[in-house]
């Protein structure tokens, strides 16, 4: 039940939408490159030895936790306002 000038469904449309978004954002933050051994043995950043639980535990691993920690610090929390407040239309 959509209201407004929206057509039924717009709303789970939307929620949808959101929700592939999300699933694409955190696909793309997965490490690539997983090999037959567990993956690198040495952090791609600092070259500090990945520790092998980590290795086991996340196959593809390319970094150690502190830069992998400080990297998600850095990625910035992006995404679509489908709101569409009647505030942000009016303007």
């Amino acid at each position: 039940m959509a209201g407004g000038w929206t057509r039924d469904g717009a709303v789970q449309d939307q929620i949808d939408d959101t929700v592939k978004d999300a699933v694409l954002a955190a696909r793309a933050r997965l490490a690539a490159g997983a090999s037959s051994d567990g993956g690198e043995t040495h952090c791609m950043e600092c070259g500090e030895e990945i520790p092998a639980g980590r290795r086991r535990a996340l196959p593809g691993a390319r970094t150690c936790v502190a830069c992998q920690s400080e990297r998600d610090r850095r990625t910035p929390a992006a995404g679509i306002n489908r709101r569409g407040s009647k505030d942000s239309q009016l303007r």
